[in-house]
C-alpha cells in the first residue's frame, strides 16, 4: 500500500513510512514472490489512487545485492544521503533522510533481495560473504553500528555488543563538546525579536544546541488538533539566531502541541551523529493531552548515547505534588526504541547523558511577594533559592534524582508584564519563581555558564541558556580494530562449547486483587548459571496470538537482562471481559531460551469487579455497589442479551449511579472551577473515587473536583458500548447539522443509554451557564465529550471527530430533552 504524502512526500509501504524528493512516492511491491520497487508521481496533495501515476518499475534481482550493503552503511551517518541504485536494466537516484523510518524501510528492501539470492542458490555465496566481513581487518569505528546491525551479522550480535560494551575503555577517549541548553517559554506569541541576545551568546560557536519552547501556541486548533504555523515561525527564528561564526544543521525536530525540541549541529559534526529517535509523551487529562509533557530525541555521537528531554509540567504553586508525578510518568513512559528489534526500549536513565531543559513550573514556597522582591532586590540568590520548591524535592530525593544544576545566580524568570522587565502587575500578582530550569545528569559533564537573557521581552517569562561542556567518547580506530578482533576469535573458540542454561527465582506468580487501572508487579530473576550470555523471549502458545493475554504483560519481553517484570494491568480494553467473568487472571507464559530449553510460568490471581469498563445496561439493574453483588449475579447480567436479560430488580435504575454520584459530586461542588475536564486528576485520587463507587464506602466521593472529572471522563471511556450505540454512529455522522434529525436518532437510543445521554447533556448545559467562572464553551465540551459518547466502532479520522463534535454541540446550546 502506498499511503498519500503528509506535510512533504510521505509514503507508506507495508506499514514503513518514507520521504523522498523530487515529488516522487518509492513503494515495495510483491507479488508470487517476487519483488520490485515501483516509482510513482503525485500531486501535492495526494488522497487517492487516482492523484498518483506510475512512472517506472526496478525489478529486484541478484545485482541489487552490493547496492543494498552501501545503503545500510551510509544511512547511518545521519544526514540525509543520496543513494544511487544500479538495475540491471537501469537507475534510480534518491535522497533519503536521516531517522529510522529510512532503515525500516530498507530493512524490508533487503529482506527482499536475501530472499531471491537464497532461493536462486546462493546461500554459500552468503555465507562466504559473512564470513569476510567478521575476519577482515578493517572494521571502523563509524561502520560499528552499522555492522551490527545488517542481518548477516546477527548470529554473534549479542555477544560482540556485550563484549565490545564491557571493553569500552581500551579503545576509547574522551574529547570535549560544548552544548547549548536553551529553553523558552514563550506564552502563545510568535517571534517579535531577534533571539540572536540569547542564541548567539556564546564567545565561540557551540558544537550543539539543543533549544526548547513551551506554549508555543495557546490556541484551542493547536491543543486539540495539534497543528500549528508557529513552529514554522520559531524554528525561523531559531535558525537566524544561531551563533554567527559557524554554520549549523537542523538535524531534528519534535513537537507536542506547544512542547517543541530542536537539535542543531555544526555541519562538520554532522556525520558522527547516529541512531537518532524521537518521542512524545502528554501527561495533559486522562494521560493523553499535550498541554503538559514532555518531547525527547536521542541519539549517538562518536561514541556516547545522549538524551535530551523538553518538559512542561503542571502549573500553580500547590501543585508541586503533580509536578512530581508529571516527572515519573515522563520516566516510566518515555521509550525509545532501538534498531535491534530484539533489543528492549530505551528508557531516559539508559543513557551516558541526559540533558533536562522546560518549564518545570516549581515555584518559591513560604514567602509572599514582598518577601521575595526584597531579597531579590538584595540580590540574595542563595537564600532565596533555600525556598525554592525543586531544590527541596531534589534534596528529598523525590524527583530527579542523580541530576545536577548549577548555581543559579540569575533573576527569577517569570512572571513579568509582556513587553516588559517588570514583575506581573495583574490582579493576581504571581509570586516570581525560577520556573524555567535545566539540568543534567552523566559524567564528564562542565557547566560554563547557566544564565537568563533578560534583552528578550516577548513573553512573560525570560529564556535561559546553559552552556556545557561534554566530554565525548571517541574511538582509536587502531585499539578497535584488535579489540574486536581479539573478541571474534575468542568467540570462535568458545561458541559450540557452551549451552546457555538459567535457574529462575520461581515458576507461579500470584496476582491478589487486581482492580481497574490499579498496576500489579512482580520480579521473575533469571540466574544465568551457564558459562555463555544467554538470550530469552517469551513465545507464544500453540494457536495462540500473543505470548500473552492483553492484561499482562513481560517487560522486557526479550533480551538479555536477568530480571524480568511481570506486570498486570486492566484497562478499558480487558475489564469488560474480566467483570462479566469470560476471562480470568489465568495465563501460562512460555519462556524460551536461545538454542536452549523452554520454561513453563503460571500466573494467576483474583479480579475484583468494577462499574468501570461495565455497561449501561448492568449497572442499572444494580442498586448496590457492584462489589457487594455475588459473582454469579453479575455474571448473568452480563451473559444474557438485551432481550433475555433477567431482572435483577424490579424497576431498573433511570441511570447508572455510579454516573449520577459523579455528577451530581460535580454540579454541587465544581460548576465554577476553572479548566474542569481540562486539568488532569490526581492518580491516588482516582483510585479512590474507585474504590468508592465499586464499594460504596466512604458515603461521599473522595479527592478533588479535577479528580472527579477525570473518573467520570474514564469511566465514559472504558463503556464496552459507547452511550450512542456503535449501530448509530453512521447515522449520527450522517445527520449531524440537523437539528431535529439529530433529535431524531437520540430518541432511537435504548431508555436508558438515552437517560445518560440526556442527563449528562443537561449537566453539562448547566456548566456553561457558569462560563465566565469556569471558562469552559460549546466547543471545548463538544471536543472532550463527543469522542466519548460518540465513538466509532473502527478508527475515527479528522472528518468523522469533526461531525460527531458538530452533532453533540446541538445539545449543548438548547433544551431537546
Amino acid at each position: 500500500m502506498i499511503g498519500p504524502p503528509l506535510g512533504g512526500n510521505l509514503i507508506q509501504v507495508n506499514e514503513i513510512q518514507l520521504y523522498l524528493s523530487h515529488g516522487r512516492l518509492l513503494g515495495l511491491v510483491e507479488r508470487t514472490r517476487e519483488h520490485a520497487l515501483f516509482v510513482f508521481t503525485h500531486r501535492r496533495m495526494a488522497i487517492t489512487g487516482e492523484d498518483v501515476t506510475l512512472e517506472d518499475i526496478f525489478p529486484i534481482s541478484n545485482d541489487f545485492g552490493q547496492v543494498i550493503k552501501c545503503i545500510l552503511h551510509d544511512i547511518y551517518i545521519g544526514a540525509d544521503t543520496r543513494v544511487r541504485l544500479n538495475f540491471q536494466d537501469g537507475e534510480l537516484e534518491v535522497r533519503l533522510p536521516f531517522g529510522s523510518h529510512s532503515r525500516l524501510f530498507l530493512s524490508e528492501v533487503n529482506r527482499a533481495w536475501s530472499g531471491k539470492v537464497k532461493r536462486e542458490g546462493w546461500d554459500e555465496l552468503k555465507r562466504e560473504g559473512r564470513d569476510d566481513l567478521v575476519r577482515q581487518s578493517s572494521h571502523t569505528a563509524s561502520n560499528k553500528a552499522t555492522m551490527l546491525a545488517m542481518p548477516q551479522f546477527g548470529l554473534r550480535d549479542n555477544l560482540v555488543r556485550c563484549e565490545l560494551l564491557k571493553n569500552e575503555d581500551i579503545y576509547t577517549y574522551l574529547e570535549n563538546f560544548s552544548f547549548f541548553l536553551g529553553t523558552y517559554n514563550v506564552n502563545g506569541q510568535t517571534p517579535k525579536e531577534g533571539l540572536r541576545p540569547w542564541l548567539g551568546s556564546t564567545s565561540t560557536p557551540p558544537d550543539m544546541y539543543c533549544v526548547g519552547f513551551q506554549e508555543l501556541d495557546l490556541s484551542k486548533e493547536a491543543f486539540f488538533f495539534n497543528d500549528t504555523p508557529k513552529e514554522t515561525e520559531w524554528m525561523k527564528a531559531v535558525s537566524e539566531g544561531l551563533h554567527p561564526d559557524a554554520k549549523y544543521a537542523l538535524v531534528k525536530l519534535v513537537r507536542l502541541v506547544g512542547i517543541m525540541l530542536l537539535f542543531y549541529v555544526r555541519n562538520e559534526h554532522a556525520k558522527h551523529i547516529s541512531e537518532m529517535e524521537a518521542e512524545t509523551v502528554g501527561t495533559g487529562i486522562m494521560g493523553r493531552m499535550g498541554n503538559k509533557g514532555a518531547v525527547a530525541i536521542r541519539f549517538r555521537f562518536h561514541n556516547s548515547d545522549i538524551c535530551v528531554v523538553n518538559s512542561h509540567l503542571a502549573a500553580h504553586i500547590e501543585e508541586y505534588e503533580r509536578r512530581n508525578q508529571d516527572y515519573k510518568d515522563i520516566c516510566s513512559r518515555l521509550l525509545f526504541h532501538q534498531h535491534d528489534p530484539a533489543l528492549a526500549p530505551l528508557t531516559i536513565m539508559k543513557h551516558d547523558v541526559v540533558l533536562w531543559l522546560g518549564d518545570l513550573n516549581y515555584r518559591l514556597s513560604d514567602l509572599d511577594v514582598d518577601n521575595v522582591k526584597d531579597l531579590i532586590a538584595k540580590k540574595d540568590f542563595e537564600k532565596l533559592h533555600s525556598y525554592d520548591q525543586l531544590k527541596r524535592q531534589i534534596d528529598e530525593e523525590a524527583v530527579f534524582v542523580g541530576f545536577v544544576e548549577g548555581e543559579i545566580c540569575f533573576l527569577p524568570t517569570y512572571k513579568y508584564d509582556t513587553g516588559s522587565d517588570q514583575w506581573d502587575t495583574s490582579e493576581k500578582c504571581r509570586v516570581p519563581a525560577w520556573c524555567d530550569r535545566i539540568l543534567w545528569r552523566g559524567k564528564n559533564v562542565r557547566q560554563l555558564h547557566y544564565q537568563s537573557h533578560m534583552a528578550l521581552k516577548t513573553s512573560d517569562h525570560k529564556p535561559v541558556s546553559s552552556l556545557l561542556e561534554i566530554g565525548i567518547k571517541l574511538v582509536n580506530e587502531e585499539s578497535y580494530k584488535k579489540t574486536f578482533e581479539e573478541i571474534v576469535r575468542s568467540l570462535d573458540k568458545m561458541e559450540n562449547e557452551c549451552i546457555p542454561s538459567v535457574t529462575l527465582s520461581s515458576r507461579e506468580f500470584q496476582f491478589k486483587d487486581v482492580k481497574f487501572m490499579q498496576h500489579q508487579a512482580e520480579t521473575l530473576t533469571l540466574h544465568n548459571d551457564g558459562q555463555v550470555p544467554c538470550q530469552f523471549e517469551f513465545i507464544q502458545k500453540l494457536d495462540e496470538p500473543t505470548y500473552c493475554k492483553p492484561w499482562l504483560t513481560a517487560n522486557p519481553a526479550k533480551g538479555g537482562n536477568m530480571d524480568i517484570d511481570l506486570e498486570v494491568f486492566v484497562n478499558r480494553s480487558t475489564a469488560t471481559e474480566l467483570n462479566a467473568g469470560r476471562q480470568k487472571i489465568e495465563d501460562i507464559l512460555v519462556l524460551h531460551l536461545e538454542r536452549g530449553k523452554d520454561y513453563f510460568l503460571s500466573v494467576s490471581g483474583n479480579y475484583l469487579p468494577s462499574c468501570f469498563g461495565s455497561s449501561i445496561q448492568t449497572l442499572c439493574q444494580l442498586r448496590d455497589p457492584i462489589q457487594e453483588m455475588p459473582l454469579e449475579t453479575i455474571r448473568e447480567l452480563t451473559s444474557s442479551g438485551d432481550e433475555t436479560r433477567t431482572l435483577i430488580i424490579d424497576k431498573p435504575l433511570d441511570i447508572p449511579k455510579e454516573i449520577w454520584q459523579m455528577v451530581d459530586h460535580l454540579y454541587r461542588n465544581a460548576p465554577k472551577q476553572g479548566e474542569l475536564f481540562q486539568q488532569p486528576g490526581r492518580r491516588s485520587e482516582f483510585l479512590e473515587i474507585r474504590d468508592c463507587l465499586d464499594t460504596g464506602m466512604p458515603d461521599s466521593l473522595p479527592g478533588s473536583n479535577h479528580s472527579v472529572a477525570e473518573a467520570l471522563l474514564i469511566f465514559l471511556d472504558a463503556l464496552p458500548e459507547p452511550v450512542v450505540p456503535f449501530s448509530l454512529y453512521q447515522q449520527c455522522l450522517e445527520c449531524c447539522s440537523n437539528t431535529s434529525q439529530c433529535k431524531k436518532v437520540v430518541s432511537l437510543l435504548p431508555q436508558c443509554h438515552k437517560n445518560v445521554f440526556n442527563y449528562i447533556a443537561a449537566f453539562l448545559r448547566e456548566l456553561l451557564k457558569h462560563s465566565t467562572h469556569n471558562s469552559l464553551d460549546v466547543n471545548i465540551l463538544a471536543t472532550i465529550f463527543a469522542a466519548l459518547l460518540l465513538r466509532s466502532p473502527t478508527k475515527q479520522d479528522l472528518a468523522e471527530k469533526r461531525k460527531t463534535q458538530e452533532f453533540f454541540q446541538h445539545f449543548l446550546v438548547q433544551d431537546l430533552s
